[in-house]
């Protein structure tokens, strides 16, 4: 198993895939960081929200770095099935569900990965943004919280998509599925019924970077709900795994 997981970790960093995504994470958290930064000077003059209250939206604004962590995970599986290398690569791995377990574990480390990077940089932009504007970041044990909400999530939605893409096994329909979910399907039943909602994949991660809307889950409950997501996924998986072709 070892030599599975060591091929199917040459695997994720071959190509520019794991680089585009981090970057187009990066981009669009740095922006929103930057956003939260610039009004925060106003806003704490005004005594509409505190130093430590900026410093927190700018630690949350990197929990969008989550979703490309759950394309990377599609993106990962299915791109075999795109370019014909599957049946190939189950030959090698001398197994089906050998292959499907190395790549979920290889998926959640690059998730992990990511979500280091995001913290690093959350740290950086927390303390050296508002210094530009000239006030002072007031980093809280919250903000830890926070950053550590950030790294969970990244590590739970990187096998999240992974197992979507052995469901759907398309590559543009699996990253099209993951970014739907994610920025429209749930939004839009959350501000329906958002009770309901509350206990969907993308929802329940929520809490996790401590959101802090009253609707959602607390943070164990959201979490066994995550576990929930991910086991049923994984047994979905494992049986139309079994059941198809691979080709």
């Amino acid at each position: 198993m070892r030599n599975v997981i060591s091929g199917e970790w040459m695997k994720a960093w071959t190509g520019r895939t794991w680089l585009v995504l981090a970057s187009a994470g990066i981009f669009m958290s740095l922006l929103t960081c930057f956003g939260y930064a610039s009004t925060g000077d106003e806003s704490i003059a005004l005594g509409s929200t505190t130093a430590s209250a900026v410093t927190d939206d700018m630690a949350q604004a990197w929990m969008m770095t989550f979703l490309m962590s759950a394309v990377f995970g599609g993106i990962l599986v299915t791109r075999e099935y795109h370019s014909g290398a599957i049946a190939r690569s189950v030959l090698l791995s001398g197994g089906r569900l050998r292959l499907l377990s190395a790549k979920a574990l290889v998926a959640t480390a690059v998730g992990v990965l990511n979500g280091l990077l995001a913290v690093g940089l959350a740290v950086l932009c927390a303390f050296l943004l508002p210094a530009h504007f000239g006030y002072s970041a007031d980093w809280t044990g919250h903000t830890t919280r926070i950053v550590l909400g950030v790294l969970a999530v990244n590590a739970l939605a990187a096998p999240w998509g992974a197992l979507l893409g052995w469901i759907i096994r398309s590559q543009l329909a699996t990253v099209v599925t993951v970014m739907a979910l994610t920025l429209l399907v749930e939004p839009g039943l959350q501000a329906l019924a958002p009770q309901v909602a509350a206990y969907l994949p993308t929802i329940a991660m929520r809490p996790v970077y401590l959101d802090g809307k009253p609707e959602l889950l607390s943070v164990p409950l959201a979490l066994l709900v995550l576990a929930g997501w991910l086991a049923a996924a994984g047994t979905a998986a494992r049986q139309l795994l079994l059941s198809r072709d691979v080709i």
